[in-house]
């Protein structure tokens, strides 16, 4: 099958503090509300206050990982959990999370689930393992770990004034003491991390819907460079850093696409703003249409906008199977030139001798947007007009999100008309970034568009030349068997 055409998001997070509570089970709930954010593995640790924590991982859902025997062993007053994507890291079992280590100094152990990449890992991970450190994974999320047990330093504050000194990149975190619970932000808020009260206790999660599935109201975000500490005498929270960073940059694809449409971010709720990234995308790219189409699931809002807008009626024309996912069952010829269509079908009733404007998040790699295209003329669409609610990517993302290298992003490589031939629409139109920013109700110097611009909110360069190694390598490799076959 195809690489995705849309950008993949690293991993969900929650944690529980609540003496009494079945903490387990609200964890396993609040992990199938995060289910969007990752679905190769899963995980939750628990902990009762002494003793070695209990750990339950493994590869799948949510929902294929965890039974009833798994709940009742996972017993403890505090719990984190994790459902993840791979970025940093192979889609391994070694890689998932909760990952627990031993704490230099006390002896306790440490688990520790996290959302985001860093940008200095390779560097972190030399130092690491110089000191000794034997990584059992290849998951950046274990140096986190070991950062934080083999710290210089005695109090938590110190620990994590430690962490966020040495650490470069995205990490929104929760970890499981033998007595604390803790939920950390990175100081510039890539990834979103929010907090509910639960009775007595508290809960953590990366996205608001998690908590409201469990019947809890967000409290509030946790704001970047924060660490929330939750124990037996109540919440308490500090910041590490002694000086703020001088800007944020929460990702603008947590509002395009990454996050439900029923979580808040920043205070704005999701749905509206994609309605309005929709909207703004008709006056920029109006066109002569019959219908609007939205790609399901994340791109539905901005269709109903852009139609609202556009004064045209909105439309289901594609059907999703929201049961296509992870499988270890490889299709034969019949089912890999059927392609997209294992995950949509069409309309036709609907799409039949219409002119369709189709509203859809990105293009990322340009892979399955022409099999869209071409699913709806297969269906009887006379014209298809690709709307896209985000500017051009031409640039890969270092902090949690798969979308691919620099050169195997079709529009760092290719014209817009270029991309418009590409992927056989009539017409093709991408959303300004002045026009992205402005539906968000965010400044630029609060979210990250990195990937539509180029310009980092931290030094990247590092990495970039790791990448472009990396391809250079197999291509090298390739030319070295040619000559040594004597040519093509």
């Amino acid at each position: 099958m195809p690489a995705s055409d849309n950008p993949r998001e690293a991993c969900g997070v929650f944690g529980v503090f609540g003496p009494g509570e079945d903490v387990a089970r609200l964890t396993f709930y609040g992990l199938y509300a995060l289910q969007h954010r990752g679905q190769e593995s899963a995980g939750i640790a628990t902990n009762n206050g002494g003793g070695a924590f209990h750990l339950r991982t493994g590869m799948g859902l949510v929902s294929q990982v965890f039974d009833e025997e798994d709940l009742a062993f996972l017993r403890g007053d505090i719990a984190i959990g994790h459902t993840r994507y791979s970025t940093a890291g192979g889609s391994l079992a070694c890689n998932a999370q909760p990952i627990v280590v031993r704490d230099r100094q006390s002896g306790s152990q440490i688990a520790l689930a996290h959302n985001g990449n860093l940008t200095n890992a390779a560097v972190l991970r030399e130092d690491l393992e110089a000191q000794g450190v034997a990584f059992e994974s290849t998951a950046d999320s274990e140096i986190i770990a070991w950062l934080l047990a083999l710290a210089p330093a005695g109090t938590w504050e110190e620990k994590f004034h430690y962490l966020m000194r040495r650490a470069e990149g995205a990490y929104s975190l929760v970890i499981l003491t033998p007595d604390t619970l803790f939920a950390v932000r990175d100081p510039l808020g890539v990834r979103p991390l929010c907090l509910g009260r639960l009775g007595n206790g508290w809960a953590i999660a990366s996205e608001s819907c998690a908590l409201e599935h469990l019947g809890l109201e967000m409290e509030r975000e946790v704001q970047p460079g924060e660490v929330v500490q939750i124990d037996a005498s109540g919440l308490r929270s500090f910041f590490p850093t002694v000086a703020p960073p001088a800007r944020r940059a929460l990702c603008t694809f947590e509002y395009t696409y990454f996050a439900r449409p029923d979580s808040r971010l920043s205070g704005e709720l999701v749905y509206p703003v994609r309605e309005e990234l929709g909207a703004q995308l008709a006056r920029e790219h109006p066109v002569a249409a019959d219908i609007v189409i939205g790609v399901p699931d994340s791109a539905i809002p901005a269709a109903i906008g852009y139609a609202r807008a556009a004064g045209l009626p909105f439309r289901e024309g594609l059907v999703k199977n929201r049961y296509v996912g992870r499988t270890f069952i490889q299709p034969d010829q019949r089912i890999r030139d059927a392609g997209v269509s294992l995950k949509f079908n069409a309309l036709r009733d609907v799409l039949r001798d219409k002119r369709v404007v189709v509203v859809d998040d990105s293009i990322v790699r340009g892979t399955t947007t022409p099999r869209v295209v071409n699913l709806l003329r297969r269906a009887g669409a006379r014209e298809v007009h690709m709307r896209i609610t985000t500017p051009p990517i031409v640039s890969p993302c270092f902090f949690g999100v798969d979308m691919a290298t620099k050169w195997e992003l079709i529009a760092a490589n290719k014209s817009v008309e270029e991309i418009r031939q590409h992927i056989g629409a009539d017409s093709l139109g991408y959303l300004s970034l002045e026009g992205m920013v402005r539906s968000t109700r965010q400044g630029n110097d609060a979210l990250c568009n990195a990937c539509f611009t180029g310009r980092y909110p931290i030094d990247v360069q590092m990495q970039m030349d790791r990448l472009e190694a990396g391809r250079r390598e197999p291509v090298l490799a390739a030319a070295e068997s040619l000559n040594r076959a004597g040519g093509p």
